[in-house]
Protein backbone atom coordinates (compact mmCIF):
# COMPACT_ATOMS: atom_id res chain seq x y z
CA UNK A 1 0.00 0.00 0.00
CA UNK A 2 1.10 3.37 -1.21
CA UNK A 3 1.67 5.95 1.77
CA UNK A 4 1.99 9.80 2.43
CA UNK A 5 5.85 8.84 3.24
CA UNK A 6 6.14 6.76 -0.35
CA UNK A 7 4.71 9.99 -1.98
CA UNK A 8 7.07 12.45 0.38
CA UNK A 9 9.92 10.71 -0.51
CA UNK A 10 9.09 10.62 -4.57
CA UNK A 11 8.70 14.16 -4.55
CA UNK A 12 10.96 15.44 -2.21
CA UNK A 13 8.10 17.63 0.15
CA UNK A 14 7.67 16.60 3.85
CA UNK A 15 4.96 13.88 4.77
CA UNK A 16 2.92 16.88 6.31
CA UNK A 17 2.81 18.99 3.10
CA UNK A 18 1.69 15.65 1.03
CA UNK A 19 -1.18 15.07 3.86
CA UNK A 20 -2.62 18.86 3.43
CA UNK A 21 -2.05 18.28 -0.43
CA UNK A 22 -4.60 15.28 0.01
CA UNK A 23 -6.47 16.44 2.13
CA UNK A 24 -7.25 20.04 0.62
CA UNK A 25 -6.45 22.09 3.95
CA UNK A 26 -3.14 23.76 4.70
CA UNK A 27 -1.38 26.88 2.67
CA UNK A 28 0.06 25.33 -0.42
CA UNK A 29 0.30 26.79 -3.88
CA UNK A 30 -1.81 25.75 -6.65
CA UNK A 31 1.13 24.60 -8.77
CA UNK A 32 2.62 22.41 -5.12
CA UNK A 33 -0.99 20.66 -5.04
CA UNK A 34 -1.50 19.88 -8.30
CA UNK A 35 2.03 18.40 -8.01
CA UNK A 36 1.65 16.37 -5.67
CA UNK A 37 -1.93 14.85 -6.45
CA UNK A 38 -0.27 14.03 -9.86
CA UNK A 39 2.30 11.95 -8.41
CA UNK A 40 -0.35 10.27 -6.04
CA UNK A 41 -2.46 9.39 -8.86
CA UNK A 42 0.59 8.27 -10.89
CA UNK A 43 1.98 5.95 -7.64
CA UNK A 44 -1.64 4.65 -7.25
CA UNK A 45 -2.09 5.78 -3.88
CA UNK A 46 -5.48 4.90 -2.36
CA UNK A 47 -6.61 7.25 0.64
CA UNK A 48 -7.21 5.40 3.78
CA UNK A 49 -10.28 6.63 5.65
CA UNK A 50 -9.50 5.55 9.02
CA UNK A 51 -6.08 6.98 9.23
CA UNK A 52 -7.21 9.99 7.68
CA UNK A 53 -9.84 9.73 10.53
CA UNK A 54 -6.84 9.43 12.75
CA UNK A 55 -5.00 11.81 11.40
CA UNK A 56 -7.28 15.09 11.29
CA UNK A 57 -9.75 13.69 14.38
CA UNK A 58 -12.72 13.74 11.66
CA UNK A 59 -15.09 11.34 9.88
CA UNK A 60 -16.09 13.20 6.81
CA UNK A 61 -19.20 10.74 7.66
CA UNK A 62 -22.71 12.35 6.50
CA UNK A 63 -25.48 10.47 7.66
CA UNK A 64 -28.56 11.02 6.18
CA UNK A 65 -32.47 9.95 7.20
CA UNK A 66 -34.71 8.99 4.36
CA UNK A 67 -38.15 7.19 5.20
CA UNK A 68 -41.05 6.94 3.42
CA UNK A 69 -43.89 4.84 5.39
CA UNK A 70 -46.93 7.20 3.67
CA UNK A 71 -46.30 7.31 -0.18
CA UNK A 72 -44.91 4.22 0.16
CA UNK A 73 -42.68 5.08 -2.80
CA UNK A 74 -38.86 4.33 -1.07
CA UNK A 75 -36.25 5.44 -3.25
CA UNK A 76 -38.53 5.87 -6.29
CA UNK A 77 -40.12 8.99 -5.07
CA UNK A 78 -40.12 12.02 -7.92
CA UNK A 79 -39.02 14.55 -5.40
CA UNK A 80 -37.10 12.64 -2.66
CA UNK A 81 -35.30 10.54 -5.08
CA UNK A 82 -33.89 13.01 -7.13
CA UNK A 83 -33.09 14.97 -3.88
CA UNK A 84 -31.32 12.15 -2.18
CA UNK A 85 -28.78 11.53 -5.30
CA UNK A 86 -27.92 15.19 -6.05
CA UNK A 87 -27.51 16.06 -2.25
CA UNK A 88 -24.65 12.42 -2.29
CA UNK A 89 -23.57 14.05 -5.24
CA UNK A 90 -22.70 17.10 -3.75
CA UNK A 91 -20.97 15.99 -0.58
CA UNK A 92 -19.24 13.33 -2.48
CA UNK A 93 -17.67 16.33 -4.46
CA UNK A 94 -16.75 17.81 -0.95
CA UNK A 95 -14.76 14.32 0.08
CA UNK A 96 -17.43 12.89 2.31
CA UNK A 97 -19.27 9.63 2.60
CA UNK A 98 -22.89 9.58 3.43
CA UNK A 99 -24.39 6.80 5.60
CA UNK A 100 -27.87 6.03 6.42
CA UNK A 101 -29.12 6.70 10.23
CA UNK A 102 -32.12 4.15 11.47
CA UNK A 103 -34.90 4.58 14.25
CA UNK A 104 -35.89 1.25 13.60
CA UNK A 105 -32.84 0.17 15.52
CA UNK A 106 -32.81 -0.01 19.48
CA UNK A 107 -30.89 3.02 18.97
CA UNK A 108 -32.60 6.41 19.06
CA UNK A 109 -31.47 8.88 15.62
CA UNK A 110 -28.72 10.83 17.97
CA UNK A 111 -27.56 7.42 19.53
CA UNK A 112 -26.54 6.15 16.01
CA UNK A 113 -25.62 9.70 14.89
CA UNK A 114 -23.18 9.10 17.74
CA UNK A 115 -21.83 5.83 17.39
CA UNK A 116 -21.19 6.56 13.91
CA UNK A 117 -19.51 9.60 14.56
CA UNK A 118 -21.47 11.84 11.82
CA UNK A 119 -19.84 15.03 11.31
CA UNK A 120 -23.84 16.05 10.25
CA UNK A 121 -27.07 14.81 9.37
CA UNK A 122 -29.39 15.58 6.32
CA UNK A 123 -33.55 15.03 7.13
CA UNK A 124 -34.48 14.09 3.57
CA UNK A 125 -37.83 13.17 4.76
CA UNK A 126 -38.79 11.17 7.67
CA UNK A 127 -41.77 9.68 9.80
CA UNK A 128 -43.96 11.53 11.51
CA UNK A 129 -44.28 9.28 14.42
CA UNK A 130 -39.99 10.08 15.13
CA UNK A 131 -40.92 13.96 15.94
CA UNK A 132 -39.85 13.71 19.20
CA UNK A 133 -36.27 11.78 17.91
CA UNK A 134 -35.60 14.77 15.09
CA UNK A 135 -36.70 18.06 17.01
CA UNK A 136 -33.78 16.08 19.59
CA UNK A 137 -31.32 16.47 16.91
CA UNK A 138 -32.19 19.98 16.60
CA UNK A 139 -31.43 20.50 20.27
CA UNK A 140 -28.11 18.84 20.66
CA UNK A 141 -25.57 20.59 18.57
CA UNK A 142 -24.99 18.58 15.53
CA UNK A 143 -25.15 20.13 12.28
CA UNK A 144 -28.37 19.21 10.70
CA UNK A 145 -30.82 20.51 7.72
CA UNK A 146 -34.26 19.21 6.79
CA UNK A 147 -35.73 19.21 2.93
CA UNK A 148 -39.10 18.55 3.87
CA UNK A 149 -40.32 18.42 7.92
CA UNK A 150 -40.00 21.41 9.89
CA UNK A 151 -38.01 20.74 12.61
CA UNK A 152 -37.79 23.34 15.32
CA UNK A 153 -34.12 24.57 15.57
CA UNK A 154 -32.91 23.08 12.35
CA UNK A 155 -33.17 24.92 8.69
CA UNK A 156 -35.80 23.53 6.35
CA UNK A 157 -35.47 24.05 2.72
CA UNK A 158 -38.70 23.67 1.17
CA UNK A 159 -40.73 23.98 -2.07
CA UNK A 160 -42.85 26.91 -2.06
CA UNK A 161 -46.29 25.20 -1.77
CA UNK A 162 -48.37 28.63 -0.69
CA UNK A 163 -47.73 29.94 -4.08
CA UNK A 164 -48.46 26.86 -5.69
CA UNK A 165 -51.30 26.40 -3.71
CA UNK A 166 -52.24 29.95 -5.02
CA UNK A 167 -51.61 29.00 -8.29
CA UNK A 168 -53.93 26.30 -8.97
CA UNK A 169 -56.71 27.73 -7.36
CA UNK A 170 -55.94 31.34 -9.86
CA UNK A 171 -55.74 28.90 -12.48
CA UNK A 172 -58.99 26.72 -12.09
CA UNK A 173 -61.23 30.18 -11.46
CA UNK A 174 -59.66 31.40 -14.92
CA UNK A 175 -60.33 28.25 -16.57
CA UNK A 176 -63.93 29.08 -14.98
CA UNK A 177 -64.63 26.73 -12.52
CA UNK A 178 -66.95 27.77 -9.66
CA UNK A 179 -67.24 24.53 -7.87
CA UNK A 180 -63.61 23.23 -6.70
CA UNK A 181 -62.68 20.63 -4.19
CA UNK A 182 -59.25 20.42 -2.48
CA UNK A 183 -58.00 16.81 -1.92
CA UNK A 184 -55.27 17.13 1.01
CA UNK A 185 -53.04 15.11 3.08
CA UNK A 186 -52.38 14.29 6.66
CA UNK A 187 -51.29 17.55 8.15
CA UNK A 188 -49.04 17.52 11.61
CA UNK A 189 -46.43 20.04 13.31
CA UNK A 190 -43.83 18.53 11.08
CA UNK A 191 -44.79 18.16 7.60
CA UNK A 192 -46.36 21.38 5.98
CA UNK A 193 -46.21 20.79 2.65
CA UNK A 194 -50.43 20.03 2.17
CA UNK A 195 -51.48 22.76 5.04
CA UNK A 196 -49.46 25.02 2.87
CA UNK A 197 -50.65 24.43 -0.32
CA UNK A 198 -54.54 24.79 1.36
CA UNK A 199 -53.56 28.38 2.55
CA UNK A 200 -52.29 29.43 -0.79
CA UNK A 201 -55.35 27.82 -2.36
CA UNK A 202 -57.74 29.56 0.12
CA UNK A 203 -55.72 32.91 -0.13
CA UNK A 204 -56.15 33.36 -3.96
CA UNK A 205 -59.95 32.56 -3.24
CA UNK A 206 -60.09 35.30 -0.63
CA UNK A 207 -58.27 37.89 -2.07
CA UNK A 208 -60.73 37.31 -5.30
CA UNK A 209 -63.88 37.37 -2.85
CA UNK A 210 -64.64 33.96 -3.89
CA UNK A 211 -66.62 32.66 -0.91
CA UNK A 212 -64.71 29.07 0.76
CA UNK A 213 -66.40 26.15 1.91
CA UNK A 214 -64.36 24.18 3.61
CA UNK A 215 -66.76 21.09 2.93
CA UNK A 216 -65.20 20.39 -0.51
CA UNK A 217 -62.57 19.96 1.10
CA UNK A 218 -61.15 16.76 1.94
CA UNK A 219 -57.74 15.26 3.95
CA UNK A 220 -56.71 12.03 3.30
CA UNK A 221 -55.74 9.58 5.77
CA UNK A 222 -52.33 8.66 3.67
CA UNK A 223 -50.36 10.13 0.86
CA UNK A 224 -50.35 7.10 -1.44
CA UNK A 225 -52.79 6.26 -4.47
CA UNK A 226 -55.49 4.24 -2.43
CA UNK A 227 -55.82 6.83 0.46
CA UNK A 228 -56.61 9.15 -2.47
CA UNK A 229 -59.23 6.97 -4.01
CA UNK A 230 -61.16 6.84 -0.32
CA UNK A 231 -60.43 10.36 -0.12
CA UNK A 232 -61.78 11.66 -3.63
CA UNK A 233 -64.99 9.06 -2.77
CA UNK A 234 -65.91 10.77 0.20
CA UNK A 235 -65.49 14.32 -1.28
CA UNK A 236 -67.29 13.24 -4.73
CA UNK A 237 -70.03 12.15 -2.45
CA UNK A 238 -71.00 15.33 -0.69
CA UNK A 239 -70.21 17.22 -4.26
CA UNK A 240 -71.03 15.80 -7.24
CA UNK A 241 -71.95 18.68 -8.77
CA UNK A 242 -67.42 19.71 -8.55
CA UNK A 243 -66.46 20.63 -11.89
CA UNK A 244 -61.98 20.41 -11.00
CA UNK A 245 -60.20 19.80 -7.54
CA UNK A 246 -56.70 19.86 -6.81
CA UNK A 247 -55.01 17.56 -5.26
CA UNK A 248 -51.84 18.23 -3.18
CA UNK A 249 -50.06 15.04 -4.80
CA UNK A 250 -49.99 13.50 -7.90
CA UNK A 251 -50.28 9.92 -5.88
CA UNK A 252 -53.38 11.11 -4.75
CA UNK A 253 -54.48 12.59 -8.17
CA UNK A 254 -53.86 8.99 -9.64
CA UNK A 255 -56.60 7.65 -6.64
CA UNK A 256 -58.79 10.02 -8.21
CA UNK A 257 -57.85 8.99 -11.62
CA UNK A 258 -59.25 5.24 -10.44
CA UNK A 259 -62.57 6.01 -8.70
CA UNK A 260 -63.44 8.06 -12.19
CA UNK A 261 -62.31 5.30 -14.07
CA UNK A 262 -64.62 2.94 -12.22
CA UNK A 263 -67.40 4.80 -11.99
CA UNK A 264 -67.42 6.42 -15.62
CA UNK A 265 -66.71 9.99 -15.24
CA UNK A 266 -64.65 11.51 -17.73
CA UNK A 267 -61.17 13.56 -17.21
CA UNK A 268 -61.39 16.49 -18.59
CA UNK A 269 -65.09 16.50 -19.82
CA UNK A 270 -66.81 15.79 -16.10
CA UNK A 271 -63.82 16.67 -13.82
CA UNK A 272 -60.95 18.62 -14.48
CA UNK A 273 -57.79 17.61 -11.80
CA UNK A 274 -54.86 19.52 -10.94
CA UNK A 275 -51.85 17.11 -9.31
CA UNK A 276 -48.65 18.27 -7.55
CA UNK A 277 -45.22 16.85 -8.03
CA UNK A 278 -45.09 15.47 -11.48
CA UNK A 279 -44.83 12.31 -10.65
CA UNK A 280 -43.00 10.57 -13.72
CA UNK A 281 -46.25 8.62 -14.45
CA UNK A 282 -48.18 11.48 -14.57
CA UNK A 283 -47.17 12.36 -18.21
CA UNK A 284 -48.21 9.15 -19.39
CA UNK A 285 -51.97 9.23 -17.88
CA UNK A 286 -54.91 9.33 -20.48
CA UNK A 287 -55.04 12.67 -20.10
CA UNK A 288 -52.12 13.64 -18.99
CA UNK A 289 -51.98 15.29 -15.66
CA UNK A 290 -51.86 19.01 -15.29
CA UNK A 291 -49.31 19.42 -12.01
CA UNK A 292 -46.41 21.09 -10.53
CA UNK A 293 -42.85 20.18 -10.58
CA UNK A 294 -40.95 20.93 -7.39
CA UNK A 295 -37.25 21.98 -8.29
CA UNK A 296 -35.82 19.11 -6.37
CA UNK A 297 -32.00 19.74 -7.91
CA UNK A 298 -31.98 23.07 -6.09
CA UNK A 299 -33.37 22.00 -2.90
CA UNK A 300 -30.54 19.14 -2.84
CA UNK A 301 -28.00 21.70 -3.43
CA UNK A 302 -28.32 24.19 -0.97
CA UNK A 303 -28.92 21.29 1.48
CA UNK A 304 -25.23 20.54 1.02
CA UNK A 305 -24.11 23.62 0.43
CA UNK A 306 -25.58 24.60 3.83
CA UNK A 307 -24.70 21.85 5.73
CA UNK A 308 -20.67 21.55 4.89
CA UNK A 309 -20.77 25.21 5.71
CA UNK A 310 -22.56 24.43 8.74
CA UNK A 311 -20.55 21.52 9.41
CA UNK A 312 -16.93 23.50 9.31
CA UNK A 313 -18.46 25.94 11.45
CA UNK A 314 -20.53 28.25 9.69
CA UNK A 315 -23.78 29.42 10.91
CA UNK A 316 -26.69 28.70 8.82
CA UNK A 317 -30.07 30.63 9.11
CA UNK A 318 -32.68 28.51 11.84
CA UNK A 319 -36.27 29.29 9.28
CA UNK A 320 -37.56 27.77 6.44
CA UNK A 321 -35.91 28.60 2.84
CA UNK A 322 -38.87 28.55 -0.08
CA UNK A 323 -37.86 27.30 -3.32
CA UNK A 324 -40.29 28.11 -5.84
CA UNK A 325 -42.29 25.05 -8.16
CA UNK A 326 -43.23 25.15 -12.01
CA UNK A 327 -46.31 24.71 -13.47
CA UNK A 328 -46.46 21.98 -15.90
CA UNK A 329 -50.09 22.28 -17.87
CA UNK A 330 -51.36 19.13 -19.32
CA UNK A 331 -54.74 17.96 -20.81
CA UNK A 332 -55.92 17.02 -17.26
CA UNK A 333 -58.07 20.57 -17.53
CA UNK A 334 -61.33 22.33 -19.46
CA UNK A 335 -62.78 25.78 -19.61
CA UNK A 336 -65.44 25.66 -18.73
Amino acid sequence: MITIYDIANATGVSAPTVSKALNGTGHLSEKTREFILKKAHEMGYEPNSAARSLATKRTYLIGVIYDDPGMQRGFSHPVFSVVLNKFKENVEAAGYDIIFLSCHTKMSYRAHAAFRSVEGIAIINAESRFSEELEDLGKVGIPCISTNAVIPGICTIISDNKKAGYKAAEYLVSMGHKKIGFLGAPNDSFFYASKERQEGFFQYLSEHNIPIDKDFCEDCEDWNVKAGQKGFEKLYNRHPDMTAVFAVSDLLALGILDYVHEHKIKIPDDLSIVGFDDDYISEYTNPRLTTFRQDSEAIANLAADLLLQHVVGVPVPNKMIHIPCEFIERDSVQRR
